[in-house]
């Protein structure tokens, strides 16, 4: 006995040895490999060209780097040589039962194929029935999709309450799939069960049969023959989960080897051919770009050390003409010539060395000042340095600071204010010494002060050098010596600012619109004393830096806000309704935990009968295990199936439940909170469809698996005491060690993925910074020295990889090796036991195997952790959603209402800006009012505030200043869902939802039932009724998504009529007209009007000849009203309105 004892240690040691050396090896060789791949891919992302940046999101390739590479991490890491291990123990195990017993080998075979079948059946149906779940669910998605991507239109019309309920009737289907596909997965593991339990009965009685009657084996044999076997099929069974993960792996490499072999169109050809101080004269022939063509035929030349200048509307290409000298992107037609040169032969690097660019935003990167201002040109001296930051202005203001050109920008340059970023990367392009400076807006979002500061260090620079500027503000362009017009992609104006003036064009319209806005804005500023606050204010923006940090510098942490995990608890409150579920399901959960000590109990029950000497009793007790397995099988089958019902069903009914409250949660938001781009609808769908249906992980199952394994240690437990107490504490010293390397196994498979996070965060700080920033590093030549410093940051995970490799394997080793040890002591006990106290020998195998496997239950339980884990953080970012309190509430019965509603409108001095810009002033003291029944028509160039201002009436946001009064009624203290039912809004782009037409109608009212007679008035009133009746099924057509069926006037229509049967008393009609063709415009004002008739109008219009009847015209130019009154008295001002109508120039 103490030389078998001896034996297990020598076993236990060596497979500790070896189980450390699998391990630790194949986990260093795969960390070399990333290392490599991350270092490959990142470097050859780095050289493509822009374009190929368009179509792949930044957030897309940060993904790839992160875990795409961990999915390929996890295929060749560890996984080999676990798959490894599982398939020689199952070969070896097949061959001792052949060679030491072939006969009960193939029956235990014959049996085998039944549960593979069943396996396989499982995993077919799950599958089949996970796809059904998810198309179930993608018709929610797709609801929730829709209504998050036209939330104003949902709230304008108040319809929350009626689309959470239509959410709420898709979730149902997904719902029943989802129970469906518990009670299979419970038919098929209890049949899996069943089947194990027949073959085990099966096996024993032939086997017993073969050691008693024919005398061909001994005990001895028919154990290892049995073992072998039973050990074989359970590696097989555990070796699948590796082959998920080569699949997963592969998949994710076919994506990233593609990116690293993917030729890149604009590649580096090295030519250095002709001195770069020549005269540099460009000329751009025609690009037609493909989809929205950005330019249809452009030609411009610049010439040498002139400054041009290019105005525009926004989207008339200006920015593109400029990325295609820098050679972002090639012409699809034409060329773009340097000196004669098509800069397409020239090599990319040096070309763009001689291009110093100033963009509207300028991007600094996480670094010191001095760092900044030296990418524009590596191995610049301090000198250097210092002259650009003087030229740029930026030298005094940088002195200032506490640690001058040491001070740290910040994540995005977060830490300074506007101006000083843009006098910094000022400085950072004339630090290359540039001959062609190209301006991208340098100062358009500057104030004042600071704009004029940056302004003059632009003049200083410009001297002598070929400078391309395109700006807004017309005061910074007026001494450029050509001044290009853009409009569609064509230049359709050049000259200087004098003659372009007299040609009443684009660029009048523009100087028109600003010079009004401007003289109003200095007038405001001489009334009110915001001018010493103003000024005070950017003074001092120069010596503290402004914490206005944009939206967009930090990409890094949005999703991972550290959230706390949720109470179970409270999960469990959520669940309550389904308590009846509960009950049974862990009812079943325990009785099937108990099955595993009673598997043993018979067990060495039939080890027991080979003792039994008399051969008719000795038959009857044989024949009685084998019957009772095949009850217990069958008992199994059944509990199995309990189990995993019942907690479906209640896992299902919660995830149901989360999911409509998580959607009634997020309608009832404020509009601001969509404008976060964390609440981007995308990112919300997501929310809903995994962070519901993870938070079943903290209940249903769980719960089951904690109470399966709680009895199975406990039966096991208490059977053993009862055989034998002494054999028992000596195993349960061994316990907390079996149950530790169960958990260890667990825990190894997940908890390193976290390590390596952290590991990876530097380096994820410098991928995703260099990626958000690919356009400023591509022009500033900068992508070599980006590719060093992440291939530096490497370095740590790498040697992080490599240390867990050792701590790995070790704890690999000794997961492997305590279940022999265990044995050792125990069976060397139990002998003693057995010789000196007479224990009959087949308890000893009782005891051990009894708490043997429930040591095992017990670490698998541990094993089922991450899960849970996952599940309460889920659950606590959803229950942060549910207690969410908006700041403007569409579900409160609050607010004041009243009842003879008459549509007085007053907007006094507001002041506002978007809470996603908190930079940016949109409206800017905005005074005007409106009389019941009276319209008001706001005119003037885009982004002053004119739609800012009919949100505020909705309440889509309220100002931030100031106040808007309904009837006297100060808006924010107006009921919301009171106020926006008297407001019938049409916009621009009218949002449709992908429903019939009579329902996109009834939209209009979603407090009561509509009848069909009422929507057939409304779309005679709307003009819409004779085109519905001309359609196949009339006003059951469906609109499609979004009204894609329908052409733009047809929708116009609809959603006229759809603000109609709302039968509001405030009409506000957003560019209602803007975007037909003048047929169907004509047509829409006709129905506009008959809409106007005696309600208070708000329209907002480019067109004159919609505007002209309106009683009160306002004029608004920088976020506040420059002119106002009827069209005559405008006219006689001979103001901004006045040039607008007279020259026919466009509005915009």
């Amino acid at each position: 006995m103490t030389q078998f004892a001896f034996y297990y240690v020598g076993i236990g040691a060596a497979v500790f040895l070896l189980g450390y050396f699998q391990i630790s090896l194949w986990v260093t060789a795969a960390a070399r490999q990333i290392q490599l791949i991350r270092r490959m891919y990142f470097s050859k992302v780095m050289r493509m060209e822009i374009g190929w940046f368009d179509c792949t999101s930044v957030g897309e390739l940060n993904t790839r780097m992160s875990d795409d590479i961990n999915k390929i991490n996890d295929a060749i890491a560890d996984q080999v040589a676990i798959f490894l291990q599982r398939f020689t123990t199952f070969v070896c195990g097949f061959c001792i039962g052949f060679v030491k017993g072939w006969k009960l080998t193939l029956v235990i075979v014959a049996a085998s194929p039944l549960i593979g079948i069943g396996a396989g059946l499982m995993a077919l149906f799950v599958a089949k029935l996970t796809g059904m779940e998810l198309q179930a669910y993608a018709k929610a998605g797709a609801v929730a999709d829709e209504v998050l991507s036209s939330i104003r239109t949902v709230s304008a019309f108040g319809g929350e309450l009626k689309e959470v309920q239509r959410y709420d009737r898709n979730l149902i289907s997904a719902q029943r799939w989802g129970i469906r596909k518990g009670l299979i997965m419970g038919f098929f593991t209890g049949y899996m069960w069943l089947i194990i339990f027949l073959c085990y009965g099966l096996a024993f009685w032939y086997g017993s049969s073969l050691v008693v009657d024919a005398k061909e084996y001994t005990p001895g044999t028919l154990l290892q023959v049995f073992f072998g076997v039973l050990i074989a099929a359970m590696n097989l069974g555990q070796a699948s989960p590796c082959l998920e993960a080569f699949a997963a792996g592969r998949g994710a490499a076919t994506i990233i080897f593609e990116t690293i072999d993917r030729v890149r169109m604009l590649d580096v050809i090295i030519l250095h051919l002709f001195d770069p101080y020549k005269v540099q004269c460009f000329q751009r022939k025609p690009l037609p770009l493909t989809d929205k063509s950005h330019f249809s035929n452009l030609s411009v030349a610049v010439k040498s050390g002139e400054t041009t200048a290019f105005v525009g509307p926004s989207g008339a290409g200006k920015s593109t003409a400029i990325q295609l000298i820098q050679r972002f992107y090639d012409p699809k037609e034409g060329m773009v010539t340097l000196d004669g040169h098509d800069i397409r032969g020239l090599n990319i690097q040096w070309l763009r060395s001689l291009i110093g660019i100033v963009e509207q935003e300028p991007v600094l990167f996480a670094t010191t000042i001095a760092e900044n201002i030296r990418y524009g040109r590596p191995g610049v001296s301090m000198e250097g340095i210092i002259t650009a930051a003087k030229e740029a202005n930026a030298y005094n203001f940088i002195m200032d600071l506490p640690q001058k050109f040491d001070t740290l920008v910040g994540e995005g340059g977060g830490q300074m204010s506007g101006g000083q970023k843009q006098r910094i990367a000022i400085a950072r392009a004339l630090v290359r010494n540039p001959r062609i400076l190209l301006l991208d807006m340098a100062t358009s979002a500057l104030d004042n002060e600071s704009e004029a500061i940056v302004q003059e260090a632009l003049d200083k620079v410009r001297m002598g050098r070929t400078t391309i500027s395109i700006a807004h503000r017309l005061s910074t362009i007026k001494n450029a010596d050509v001044i290009v017009g853009f409009e569609h992609g064509r230049a359709v104006e050049r000259g200087k600012h004098n003659e372009l003036l007299e040609r009443k064009g684009v660029y009048f319209t523009l100087v028109t619109l600003q010079s009004q806005g401007d003289k109003a804005l200095n007038e405001k500023a001489r009334q009110s004393r915001a001018s010493i606050r103003q000024r005070s204010r950017s003074q001092l923006s120069n010596l503290i830096p402004e914490s206005s940090v944009s939206i967009d510098a930090v990409p890094e942490e949005e999703d991972d806000e550290p959230v706390e995990p949720a109470p179970v608890t409270r999960i469990l409150k959520y669940n309550i309704p389904e308590w009846p579920y509960m009950l049974f399901g862990s009812f079943g959960a325990a009785i099937n935990g108990g099955v595993n000590p009673v598997y043993s109990l018979l067990f060495s029950q039939i080890l027991a009968t080979f003792s039994v000497t008399d051969p008719v009793a000795q038959r009857k007790e044989i024949d009685g295990i084998c019957l009772f397995f095949v009850m217990v099988g069958v008992v199994s089958f059944f509990t199995q199936m309990l189990q995993s019902y019942a907690f479906s069903k209640s896992g299902e009914l919660l995830t149901r439940r989360l999911r409509r409250l998580g959607f009634h949660a997020m309608l009832g938001q404020e509009i601001g909170w969509f404008d976060d781009h964390r609440n981007s609808p995308g990112a919300l769908t997501t929310r809903l469809a995994t962070d519901a249906s993870q938070v079943q992980g903290a209940t249903g199952s769980q719960i089951g698996m904690i109470v399966n394994s709680l009895t199975n240690i406990g039966v096991a437990v208490l059977m053993s005491f009862y055989f034998s107490w002494k054999l028992t504490l000596l195993i349960l010293c061994f316990l907390p060690f079996i149950a530790l390397s169960g958990g260890f196994q667990a825990k190894m498979l997940t908890g390193f993925a976290k390590e390596d996070k952290q590991a990876m965060e530097t380096a994820g700080r410098i991928s995703g910074e260099a990626l958000n920033n690919i356009r400023t590093i591509a022009g500033l030549g900068k992508e070599r020295s980006f590719v060093d410093m992440y291939d530096a940051q490497l370095d740590a995970p790498y040697q992080a990889a490599l240390k867990k490799a050792n701590v790995y394997g070790a704890c690999y080793g000794f997961a492997q090796c305590v279940v022999f040890l265990t044995n050792s002591a125990s069976y060397r006990f139990g002998g003693y036991l057995v010789r000196q106290e007479g224990l009959h020998f087949s308890l000893v195998f009782r005891v051990i195997s009894a708490i043997v496997t429930s040591g095992t239950a017990l670490g698998r339980a541990s094993s089922y952790t991450p899960d849970y884990a996952k599940a309460k953080i889920s659950a606590a970012r959803f229950f942060q959603l549910l207690d969410r309190v908006p700041k403007i509430s569409v579900y409160s019965d609050k607010g004041d209402k009243w009842d003879n509603f008459q549509g007085n409108i007053d907007f006094i001095d507001c002041k506002f800006t978007y809470p996603t810009r908190p930079d940016i002033q949109v409206l800017n003291g905005l005074n005007v009012s409106v009389k019941p029944g009276q319209t008001l028509a706001f005119v003037g160039s885009s982004g002053c505030g004119k739609s800012t201002s009919v949100q505020l009436l909705e309440r889509f946001y309220d100002p931030d200043h100031g106040k808007v009064l309904i009837d006297g009624h100060n808006s924010t203290h107006v009921n919301v869902p009171f106020l926006r039912s008297k407001i019938g809004i049409v916009s621009q782009e009218p949002i449709l939802f992908d429903c019939s037409i009579a329902e996109n109608i009834k939209y209009g009212n979603n407090l009561r039932e509509i009848g069909m007679n009422e929507v057939i008035s409304a779309a005679k009133k709307a003009q819409l009724h004779d085109f519905v009746m001309s359609l196949p099924e009339k006003y059951d057509t469906n609109v499609g998504a979004q009204g894609s069926q329908l052409s733009r006037g047809q929708k116009q229509r609809i959603a006229i009529a759809r603000a109609i049967i709302r039968d509001p008393k405030i009409l506000l009609l957003d560019e209602a007209t803007s975007a037909l063709d003048t047929e169907s415009e004509k047509t829409v004002q006709e129905a506009l009007d008959k809409a106007r008739e005696g309600r208070t109008c708000i329209v907002i219009a480019h067109r004159l000849s919609t505007i002209q009847n309106s009683d009160i015209i306002a004029v608004m130019s920088r976020g506040f009203v420059i002119e106002k009154g009827a069209h005559d008295q405008l006219m006689a001002l001979k103001g901004a309105y006045y040039k607008l109508v007279t020259t026919g120039a466009p509005i915009s």
